[in-house]
């Protein structure tokens, strides 16, 4: 399918930031200045913002620990990114948690779970809210191999089906569940087959194929918006680092890991764009000068940011009493919610930026400017 220049670049420099993102925060945790397990997803970049980048405004996303790629294009800011990571008190948890476990419905992102697989029930319970309250809106939600093989992944796809939900559930097949490779979680070459146990259309695309990946996705979006259903979509990709930073990933063949890093998502699309002249030299260095600063400044901000406050840890154990916002309906942002508010102040706690730029509105001649 063809796609506006525009939204070629949009693709391309998110999935720039995805890394650089990344990288930053490997970087941060060999430093000591992050704790605990750091999960990247080098390789992934083209699964996480192609399919996001299918989605309208009011759709919601149900990621996992390597999504970061559909966080950023559904326009959570960078800041929050890095302030949940370095754990501060303005982070999306208010310094509860140093990882990917975050959301925010006012973009349309569900929290994550993080026993894998156990988050599609939840996608199936969002998107039958929707569908009851007679909405067009789509769930696009994400699973690794490895979860495919879990009770909840099963138990997801036949209610979907059953029900004939608006969700699109999205296999991240990057070879490995850890240090398990594929030919010992189960015996199908592609994992989409599964689909026909539940009588939804199911297809395996090239992971590392961004355009591959929105084709895909968005036929399965807009079928499932005209209220056709569920599809399962597999991507096929190799996770080049470890489970974590703290995994050395010895079990993977030199061999194999150098054939995926050759098909490297990032420098296949930039090729692709250069070969269109779309992605100009000039361009090119503008968009890098952008993530970088935009990088360089979620750090300052983060580490700015004050600590988590200690005195309020046993805050936010329970849901509080009160009505909660529904993302696309009148009003969601209103104070008057307290799924997202703050006691403290009385309204919404938030670190995003007015001022950021989303996927939807960013422009190329604006990838230069800070």
């Amino acid at each position: 399918m063809e796609l506006e220049r525009d939204i070629l670049l949009q693709i391309y420099r998110n999935m720039c930031l995805t890394r650089a993102l990344e990288d930053r925060i490997r970087t941060l945790f060999l430093q000591g200045r992050i704790v605990g397990g750091v999960y990247t997803a080098q390789g992934h970049e083209a699964m996480t913002v192609g399919s996001a980048m299918t989605l309208h405004d009011g759709d919601c996303i149900v990621p996992q620990h390597r999504d970061l790629g559909m966080h950023l294009v559904r326009g959570v800011d960078p800041r929050a990114i890095m302030c949940q990571w370095l754990a501060r008190g303005n982070s999306p948890t208010l310094g509860r948690d140093g990882q990917l476990h975050i959301g925010d419905m006012h973009y349309g992102v569900v929290p994550m779970i993080s026993v894998l697989g156990e988050s599609l029930p939840v996608a199936c319970g969002v998107a039958l809210t929707m569908k009851m309250r007679k909405r067009s809106t789509v769930v696009l939600a994400s699973c690794g191999d490895g979860a495919t093989s879990t009770g909840s992944f099963h138990e997801a796809l036949n209610f979907a089906s059953v029900q004939k939900l608006p969700l699109i559930l999205l296999i991240e097949n990057n070879a490995y569940a850890y240090s398990t490779p594929n030919s010992k979680e189960f015996a199908v070459q592609d994992l989409s087959l599964r689909a026909s146990g539940y009588a939804m259309p199911g297809v395996s695309v090239d992971g590392n194929d961004v355009l591959a990946v929105y084709a895909a996705v968005h036929e399965a979006v807009e079928l499932a918006r005209n209220e056709q259903g569920p599809a399962l979509i597999e991507c096929k990709t190799f996770r080049v680092r470890g489970h974590s930073e703290a995994d050395k990933a010895d079990y993977v063949p030199p061999a194999l890991r150098q054939e995926w890093q050759a098909k490297d998502p990032i420098q296949r699309f930039s090729t692709a764009l250069s070969q269109q002249n779309i992605l100009t030299p000039a361009l090119q260095a503008e968009i890098a000068a952008w993530v970088k600063a935009t990088v360089d400044d979620a750090v300052r901000y983060a580490e700015a940011s004050p600590a988590a406050d200690g005195s309020t840890v046993a805050e936010y154990a329970f849901a509080p009493d009160g009505p909660l916002a529904i993302i696309g309906e009148p009003g969601a942002s209103d104070p008057v919610y307290v799924n997202a508010q703050d006691s403290r102040i009385g309204r919404p706690f938030s670190v995003v930026s007015e001022t950021y730029k989303t996927a939807k509105t960013y422009r190329a001649e604006e990838a230069g400017r800070v």
